[in-house]
């Protein structure tokens, strides 16, 4: 059956227009108008899109050219270092804490022994995740902190006594102020471990937790639910006070002791640089020295800060020194100390090993790019 002509010609009409407009069609089946292109542009003109665009700024090279200081390959080569270290020695970190909070054995091979018995060899890593997790911001703070205390305090002394040190002046008196006295690696050694004592040390009770008692605190996340419920943000500071009186002898001494010898030695045998086995025995020297005359104060820190464990904790440092004299006599005051020179003459030695390697990579790095 063929179509209609008049529905056929009515088709062929509409194509013919819409062809010859190019444009849109408007109106119903009843009313047509045709719109000329020119018509549609103005129509879109004036209601124009509105587009909102950010642009943000190119940090690529801020960063780039902040990496390539000096300061933060300095901060790289402590976090190496100090993350390299903590893997070697983490039974020997496990022992030294146990002994010196006094939980187990009082003898360091009977320790050992204790603690494979009840946690098998992967208890002598007991905390060392938590443990890794503190040494690597610790040490990147701690040798950058010394490096750049270090640097400052030495130019100031420079330009001071080339007559630039401020001066005062009192009728016909004139007083000079002079540092030339004061040593910049110990202030620097001291400003190194306070300023990485306040940033590190909720780490530091983390992982005294998970090594002291890890049938309470058998996983992080747990210990740090069960800390934060017994004294909230505090308690993630509990005994900052000791530690940080008792960092401030051991890191002026550990950080002017190594320096010291460093210097005396290479003056001695006429060379420029220790090699790696001469950085490994000054700097087991220095934290020994360092070590021996801090430790009673580290036995007190350690009693603080794990005292609540065994449902007594002293007020202050004073009353845990006072405690471990009348329940060990004087000898308590250096009990753990041979573990603890176990533990901290090869630290310190690979330490700074690590640390002087590192350093010299990256800032070898630095000046050949």
């Amino acid at each position: 059956m063929s179509p209609k002509p008049h529905s056929l010609s009515l088709s062929q009409s509409l194509k013919k227009e819409k062809k010859y407009s190019g444009g849109g069609v408007f109106g119903d089946v009843y009313s047509m108008a045709i719109l000329p292109k020119e018509l549609e542009l103005e129509k879109e003109a004036a209601h124009p899109k509105f587009e909102l665009r950010f642009q943000l700024p190119d940090l690529s090279q801020p960063l780039r050219d902040f990496s390539k200081t000096r300061e933060v390959r300095e901060f790289l080569s402590g976090a190496l270092a100090g993350a390299m270290t903590k893997a070697v020695l983490a039974p020997l970190e496990t022992i030294r804490t146990r002994m010196v909070v006094g939980v187990g054995s009082r003898h360091i091979c009977g320790s050992f022994l204790e603690v494979i018995e009840k946690q098998g060899w992967q208890g002598l890593w007991a905390g060392n995740a938590v443990n890794m997790l503190r040494i690597i911001p610790t040490q990147a703070v701690e040798f950058g902190t010394f490096e750049c205390i270090k640097r400052a305090m030495t130019s100031t002394q420079e330009k001071w006594k080339q007559g630039e040190s401020p001066k005062v002046q009192i009728g016909p008196v004139t007083l000079n102020f002079s540092i030339s006295w004061i040593s910049p690696v110990a202030v620097a050694g001291a400003a190194a471990g306070v300023v990485s004592t306040l940033v590190c040390h909720p780490l530091e009770v983390l992982k005294d937790r998970l090594t002291v008692s890890p049938e309470a605190y058998p996983s992080l996340s747990i210990a740090i639910s069960k800390i934060y419920k017994e004294g909230g943000i505090a308690a993630c500071y509990s005994g900052l006070s000791p530690t940080l009186i008792g960092m401030l002898p051991y890191s002026t001494c550990y950080y002017f002791m190594y320096e010291k010898l460093k210097k005396s030695y290479c003056q001695a045998k006429d060379k420029e640089s220790l090699n790696r086995p001469e950085m490994l025995l000054v700097g087991a020297l220095a934290g020994f020295t360092a070590s021996t005359i801090s430790f009673p104060l580290e036995v007190a820190r350690k009693r603080l800060m794990v005292g609540a464990l065994k449902g007594k904790c002293p007020p202050h440092m004073l009353a845990a020194l006072s405690e471990v004299i009348r329940e060990d006599g004087l000898r308590g005051l250096y009990r753990g100390w041979g573990a603890s020179c176990l533990k901290v003459m090869p630290s310190s030695g690979i330490t700074w090993m690590f640390y002087e390697a590192w350093k010299d990579i990256l800032l070898v790095q630095r000046h050949t790019l």
